[in-house]
């Protein structure tokens, strides 16, 4: 796991044959810190001490130790205490626990990573409390315990503090826990990003090469840092390539480097980093290829390269990986194979592709033209097979850097899509994510978890975190351009003005089309001058009515026309005016205004100084004075640069990029309120964990029965309308009379199950002659009773008929689904999804949120059905799953929502072991 100060530490186990390792550890213990942790001098371990501590039964006893490079460096062991407060016998559920910690890696983290691991271990062995005894001096352990967020009880007695706590997580544990993760996560990346000293590893003499040309990007880019240059083949006698100094090992070196960027071939990678490891280098870029993505035994290779990394307590970046920029002015590192430094700005980039990470530092380059800022990059990672840190560990260190207000990702695959879900929520509150998702399969050297949910879905997921997700890495730019220096738009409504009718017309289709509420298009006419448009923007900024304007441009030819320099500055005073709505700008690729728009802003309007700009790209134009930051419930957001207004060479392009920072406007007012998992007095949880324990005991998975599942939903409220079977007509007639007419016949095969087109399902049998003709038929049609399974049901009143869904997936975790049930959902896909637990505003929304959601609220005259109890039913479907993870699918098809109530015709539901749930147990680094 990482440790507070971004080191990591592996956990284990103490053993049998460990005895050696903890004698060692215990000599390198203070004397005060073992009278601590003894309450008396205590010099030495004696050999009956040894066999305690290392010999577990791993019940009532268990010990475990934090280890780096082998070697012990803190300590943590519990003893089942029974009723009597002595060590028990018999089990109990109260346990004492003890650690200590080496001196020199007190205030790392590593006592409060113990006592999670620890806290786990005895929970799933039916422990519920822990009890310590601390002497009052032992300030740093009570600390530990009293910030660890867990229900306590204290006392001193015998000049002994004694804290008692429950294990149970509660919200404030859970709180801490993650709070503490993203610290260390956070800072484990920081080491990376900014270290004061740097060594490449696997620099050639010729010049040419990874190695000489990392080295050359390091020096050009002006990292004050020291920096070294390494290859075991250097002559003896050589001191220096490229100016830089030259070593045979890292070991040779005498200061600390605590970056190491390796560039040797695989199969020396293994040496390098045991050299790095012992010379005590914080981290690792690895820019070797010849892992995971090579195959089976590039994957062992790549397992071995990160266990080893990890035993010295070191994270990496890569293997095959693109490397890392860092443009703070403190900084000044380009370790990556970018040729010159990107400029410096406000735009976090992540990706695990090189070749894309080439491609978006091309077009932020090209876009911004001559201006600095925020078009520029802040961060840049190229994380290639990401084997160690991952878009994750990014996010944790993006939420809180001060000099990131924007973050962009490229993300062929998601390792874990429950925590990248959880992190992007966290991010996107403060400051905008924008993501591009790979489709297809995941790059053979990235270990991917198993999903079953459709790529779609998990992008339904992702938007419900906060996340704006784009499609292309254009679309990917232009959003990021936005967002980097606009404010969000307060609504939908968008001002559309220009000189050109046409543009101005084809920029309303495309509001329209992308979900927004445009005004008719303010034609200025082709012999409008710059002052028309600056009164006009003015206008159209001022007006209470309006939520971002769109500028249309075309060149303008003859007498009186204003110049493109002109033009931009126009626009820029009248923004500035006004900063508190979005302005973008249309323009088309002739004539000078993409590069007037691209131009540094200054304190004159007649200072304006041109700089290239590049066809077909979006470009910016700055305010003539600075004004607020673009997001301003986010503390992190810069208040250096002015607002920057973003260009763009075609409508559909810069209405897109608006329409995303619409939803991701109302998404963070949304967010600031998420709504509450509501409580039901009707559920019966212990009666349906009872339930459900009898039903597993039968099996590791099973689909239950009619009978089953309607048992276990009734317990939360849900009930489903009876169904008699009815395997011959007498038998139907029989049911009919017990439900009362009118009924539904129904073929309950699975080819025929919901499949009323078919004609698998006759409605509204009024009488029993109906009854036998509709069942002759149907076995006529469609074969024999025993191969339909007829059943025989109480018609429900009108409505509309929906399903819902509730699935466990072992990546991205309990997923609630909706929609209109038939061609809506099994042709086109119009099902809307969230994650569990849902709340009640995330039941309304996940309502609304179908294409056909009208039809639940009288869409041409229709009676308006029954949403409210809709969503109480999604709710308790939530709770369900939640309260019970053992509940791994559940299907409700047809739920007819009539204008009063709702009514489950059908329902099927699996149980079975649940999938381990990480994101819930201690912090852990992925296992490789």
């Amino acid at each position: 796991m990482v440790l507070r100060d971004g080191g990591t530490a592996r956990i284990r186990p103490i053993t049998v044959d460990d005895a050696d390792r903890l004698v060692s550890f215990y000599e390198q213990v203070s004397d005060e810190s073992k009278y601590y942790r003894f309450f008396a001098p205590y010099p030495r371990l004696s050999a009956k001490d040894v066999h305690r501590f290392t010999h577990h039964d791993f019940v009532d006893r268990v010990g475990l130790a934090a280890t780096i490079g082998g070697e012990f460096i803190a300590t943590v062991r519990y003893d089942r205490i029974g009723a009597d407060g002595l060590p028990a016998s018999a089990p109990a559920d109260e346990a004492e626990v003890a650690f200590l910690v080496q001196d020199a890696h007190q205030g790392r983290g590593v006592a409060s990573a113990l006592l999670e691991h620890i806290a786990a271990v005895a929970r799933e062995r039916g422990i519920r409390r822990f009890a310590a005894e601390v002497l009052p001096a032992n300030s740093k352990m009570i600390k530990v315990f009293t910030d660890a967020g867990y229900t306590q009880k204290r006392s001193f007695e015998d000049g002994v503090v004694r804290l008692e706590f429950d294990l149970e997580p509660t919200d404030r544990s859970l709180a801490v826990q993650r709070a503490r993760e993203q610290r260390a996560e956070a800072h484990s990346v920081r080491r990376l990003l900014a270290p004061g000293s740097v060594a490449v590893v696997g620099v050639g003499r010729a010049p040419g090469g990874v190695g000489r040309s990392v080295l050359g990007n390091i020096r050009d880019a002006g990292h004050p840092g020291r920096l070294y240059a390494v290859n075991k083949a250097f002559p003896e006698d050589l001191k220096e390539v490229d100016g830089v100094p030259a070593y045979r090992s890292v070991r040779d070196i005498e200061g600390p480097v605590d970056l190491a960027v390796v560039a040797v071939p695989a199969e020396h990678v293994p040496a390098v980093v045991s050299e790095c490891g012992e010379h005590g280098v914080q981290g690792l870029v690895v820019l070797s290829a010849g892992y995971a993505e090579s195959g089976p035994e590039g994957r062992e290779r790549q397992r071995a390269l990160v266990q080893l990394a990890r035993a010295y307590g070191m994270r990496i970046i890569g293997p095959n990986a693109f490397g890392v920029i860092n443009t703070a002015p403190d900084v000044l590192l380009n370790a990556s194979l970018a040729p010159e430094m990107p400029r410096p700005g406000r735009i976090g980039l992540f990706t695990q592709s090189g070749a894309i990470g080439i491609a978006l530092l091309s077009r932020l380059h090209r876009r911004g033209g001559g201006v600095t800022g925020v078009t520029g990059v802040s961060t840049f990672v190229s994380a290639g097979n990401r084997a160690d840190v991952s878009g994750n560990d990014v996010l944790q260190y993006w939420y809180d850097d001060p000099e990131t207000d924007v973050a962009l990702m490229y993300l062929e695959s998601l390792g874990n899509p429950r925590k990248f879900t959880r992190l992007a929520r966290r991010t996107a509150a403060a400051k905008p994510l924008v993501v591009v998702q790979g489709v297809g399969s995941a790059p053979q050297g990235h270990a991917v978890r198993a999903t079953r949910l459709p790529h779609a879905t998990v992008s339904a997921l992702l938007r419900q975190a906060g996340v704006i997700r784009v499609d292309t890495i254009t679309e990917l730019v232009d959003a990021g351009l936005l967002l980097a220096r606009q404010p969000l738009p307060a609504g939908p409504r968008v001002a559309i003005l220009g000189n050109s009718e046409s543009l101005g017309v084809l920029t309303y289709d495309r509001c329209l089309a992308e979900g927004l509420r445009p005004s008719p298009p303010l034609d200025l006419t082709t012999g409008a001058t710059a002052e028309d448009f600056h009164r006009a923007l003015s206008r159209a900024l001022a007006d209470e009515t309006c939520d971002a304007v769109v500028v249309t441009a075309i060149p303008a030819i003859g007498e009186g026309s204003p110049g493109d320099a002109e033009l931009a500055e126009a626009l820029r005073s009248a923004a500035a005016a006004v900063p508190g709505k979005p302005v973008l700008v249309v323009h088309v690729e002739l004539g000078g205004l993409a590069e007037a728009l691209s131009a540094a802003a200054s304190t004159s309007p007649q200072a304006l100084a041109k700089a290239p700009g590049a066809e077909g790209d979006a470009h910016l134009v700055r305010p003539a004075e600075p004004l607020p930051t673009a997001v301003p419930e986010a503390p992190e957001a810069s208040q250096s640069c002015s607002r920057l207004i973003p260009a763009y060479p075609a409508a559909e392009r810069a209405v897109r990029a608006l329409a995303e920072a619409v939803k991701y406007a109302q998404w963070r007012r949304e967010a600031a309120d998420p709504g509450k998992v509501p409580e039901y007095d009707d559920i019966d949880e212990k009666g349906a964990a009872q339930l459900i324990g009898g039903l597993l005991e039968r099996g590791q998975g099973l689909t239950l029965g009619q009978a089953e599942t309607c048992e276990l939903l009734d317990r939360y409220g849900i009930h489903v309308r009876r169904a008699l079977p009815a395997p011959t007509p007498d038998a139907a007639a029989e049911a009919a009379r017990t439900l009362g007419y009118p009924v539904a016949l129904k073929a309950t095969a699975p080819h025929l199950r919901h499949r009323a087109d078919l004609g698998g399902v006759r409605l509204d049998l009024a009488d029993e002659e109906q009854l036998r003709r509709a069942y002759t038929e149907l076995t006529e049609l469609f074969g024999q009773p025993e191969e339909l399974r007829p059943v025989v049901q109480g018609m429900a009143p009108r409505g509309v008929d929906t399903v819902v869904r509730a699935v466990i997936d072992p990546a991205a975790g309990a997923v609630l689904s909706f929609g209109l049930a038939g061609a809506a959902s099994q042709l086109l896909g119009d099902m809307a999804h969230r994650l569990i637990p849902v709340t009640d505003r995330e039941a309304t929304s996940l309502v609304r949120s179908i294409r056909t959601a009208p039809l639940l609220f009288g869409w041409r005259g229709s009676t308006p059905v029954d949403t409210p109890a809709l969503e109480e039913l999604l709710l308790r479907v939530s709770r369900l799953v939640d309260d019970h993870p053992e509940v791994v699918a559940v299907t409700l098809e047809p739920v007819v929502v009539a204008q009063h109530g709702v009514s489950v015709l059908g329902a099927t539901l699996r149980l079975a072991p649940p999938p381990a749930r990480d994101d819930l147990g201690p912090r852990t680094l992925p296992a490789y």
